[in-house]
């Protein structure tokens, strides 16, 4: 086999030519040629100062659209509140506050990009990255370009658009104060408004969410109940209430509970029943496995041993379930002894009560 003597000449164009005996160049292209960069093209905004002023009016009137939005927004959670039951008014409360966020949201999106696509510098230019940093020269250079930025956007120069910008950012943040605030209770510190539920001694445990009341007879070991109280469906108050009294009811052998003194008579036969409102965040606990007699909440993976007063065995819940002290009535039913003992849900809610979490 004869031996290749070819060879690669690069002269100072940049082509490589490479050559073979007896003479004769083969010449291919350079594949690291760099091309440059395309000639700069002026937008109009550069030429025509009547578009430019044009421009900085339009990314204003989008900054104070944002801010109509976010007027309107907090304006519809007024005009358009949430009533009892009535899931009507619940999507027309969502989706006016919806659209005001929508258009606050958006105009300053708007706003930001036809700011930068017609008035800021848009000469290209390269960013040289450096193996290392925070030498006095590289943080003087920091310093230079932020005031390249600051002076090629026009961010001091052009008053209009960054008071609309600030007035917008400062706008946005009020529609959320209005709607976060009113997830506290109404009256009261939160460990008052979630100590008292609507059970009470007397009141009928029923099945969620027919209403029907249960029997002491059909709940059998190992099945597992959704329970509210007695006359919850026809309450003006239902959805408010439910998420504070909700339970899970179960039956498991009586001698696989271990029982305190003071809880001695809180279930009936093996029969039990804990809020069905987690002590972390207040999400539903809905999951039991009969096998280990675990409650499992599905949000945040804790978990609760209902043989041992549903205290916690796993997971960031910090309480064990409040239980629920039942018996039964005079034609068999299951009913409530008394209400909790403690307040249901997260334990933050107890945080300004005369509670420990």
């Amino acid at each position: 086999m004869a031996n290749d003597d070819s060879q690669d000449i690069v002269p100072s164009d940049g082509h490589v030519t490479t050559t073979r005996s007896p003479g004769t160049a083969v010449e291919r292209a350079d594949a690291l040629h760099n091309p440059g960069l395309p000639p700069h093209r002026l937008r109009v905004t550069d030429t025509d100062p009547k578009k430019a002023t044009r421009a900085e009016r339009i990314v204003v009137a989008l900054f104070y659209v944002s801010i109509v939005g976010s007027i309107f927004a907090m304006a519809a959670y007024f005009a358009f509140p949430i009533k009892p039951n009535d899931l009507g008014s619940v999507r027309l409360n969502n989706v006016f506050i919806g659209i005001g966020l929508a258009f606050a949201l958006l105009a300053v999106g708007v706003a930001a990009v036809h700011w930068a696509k017609t008035l800021m510098v848009d000469h290209e230019g390269i960013d040289v990255r450096h193996p290392v940093s925070g030498t006095p020269a590289v943080q003087a250079r920091a310093v230079e370009i932020f005031r390249t930025a600051d002076r090629e956007s026009g961010f001091n120069r052009r008053v209009l658009i960054r008071n609309g910008m600030i007035a917008a950012f400062a706008a946005l943040p009020f529609p959320a104060i209005f709607l976060f605030r009113d997830l506290g209770p109404a009256v009261g510190t939160p460990a008052e408004a979630y100590s008292h539920t609507m059970w009470k001694q007397g009141t009928r445990l029923t099945k969620d969410p027919t209403g029907d009341p249960i029997r002491a007879s059909d709940v059998t070991i190992g099945s597992v109940f959704h329970v509210i109280p007695e006359g919850l469906n026809d309450a003006e108050d239902k959805l408010e209430e439910k998420g504070k009294a909700a339970v899970l009811l179960m039956r498991l052998e009586p001698g696989d509970l271990h029982v305190s003194a003071d809880r001695a008579d809180w279930n009936y036969n093996g029969i039990i029943a804990y809020s069905k409102i987690c002590t972390h965040v207040g999400c539903p606990v809905a999951l039991y496995e009969q096998q280990t007699h675990h409650l499992l909440c599905p949000c945040h993976q804790s978990q609760f041993d209902i043989t041992r007063e549903a205290a916690v065995i796993f997971g960031p819940a910090v309480r064990p379930l409040p239980q629920l002290p039942i018996t039964v009535d005079s034609e068999g039913y299951l009913v409530a002894r008394s209400d909790f003992h403690e307040p249901v849900g997260p334990s933050f809610w107890e945080r300004r009560g005369d509670y420990n979490a």
